[in-house]
């Protein structure tokens, strides 16, 4: 007999929603009894209440420039990612070359690079989606790679005694075990695009969740500041489940063996 979904979630959810309903509760009271400066950090209360008097802004004009940088550059991360990875997989002369790029690109600090990207693309979308393609490619270039690397040999044995060309071989045997790991890079690529979305608008946007919270931090509006921030953890964690969501739509077998 199966479990009901709601009773599902309890158990699967409920120590996570009991634990987050004793913090905001100890939250709110330790601002209420002036513990913390409320223009240090707001009352949950306090910052609902911003999300509201702001609701027509931060879900207007500012959620959707952020998930159209979001959405725009885990495309362009989702697409090129892939390429580098199975053309570093295929060729090896390619991997070689390529993949220590790949790892110097992480060492650069964001903050060092998003003035460039100001510089060559202006202040346009598309010096945040530089951003957010640079934040976010890595995960996926590794993840996909690494999992292209864990063929089963004998298949790939089997299948070269009946003749399979190198091509066959790697759709039949290579992708669809690289499939769980490729869907690994994609969950922490899509929360690392919000990151790199953000970082893009707070060092040169004129619009988005991430400009909106600096120009409320300048202003001291601590309470509207920390509603676009919980926003943007919000569009993070719906991201995320979207990723979850479309992983056991296509992998339902590998799911279930977990």
């Amino acid at each position: 007999m199966h479990k009901r979904p709601i009773s599902k979630l309890t158990e699967q959810y409920g120590l996570f929603l009991l634990l987050l309903l004793v913090l905001l509760g100890a939250w709110e009271c330790c601002v209420r009894l002036g513990l913390v400066p409320f223009f240090i950090l707001p009352a949950p209360t306090s910052i609902a209440r911003a999300l509201g008097e702001h609701a027509g802004l931060l879900f207007g004009q500012h959620l959707f420039a952020t998930l159209s940088e979001v959405a725009l550059g885990f495309l362009l991360s989702v697409a090129v990612g892939t390429l580098l990875a199975v053309g570093m997989h295929m060729y090896r002369t390619l991997n070689k070359a390529l993949y220590p790029f790949i790892v110097i690109s992480q060492t650069i600090p964001l903050i060092a690079l998003s003035p460039i990207f100001i510089m060559w693309f202006g202040y346009t979308i598309w010096s945040k989606i530089a951003v957010v393609f640079l934040t976010a490619f890595f995960p996926i270039v590794v993840s996909t790679y690494d999992g292209l690397g864990k063929g089963d040999a004998g298949y790939r044995d089997l299948l070269l005694t009946m003749g399979a060309s190198r091509w066959a071989i790697f759709r039949k045997v290579h992708v669809p075990l690289a499939l769980p790991a490729f869907f690994s890079g994609l969950k922490l690529s899509i929360v690392y695009c919000v990151v790199g979305a953000t970082i893009g608008e707070w060092l040169g946007g004129s619009k988005g969740l991430g400009y909106f919270s600096r120009r409320m931090s300048s202003s001291l509006h601590t309470d509207a500041m920390f509603a676009s921030v919980f926003l943007l953890s919000a569009l993070g964690m719906v991201l995320f489940l979207l990723i979850v969501l479309l992983e056991k739509k296509m992998l339902p077998k590998q799911r279930r063996l977990r």
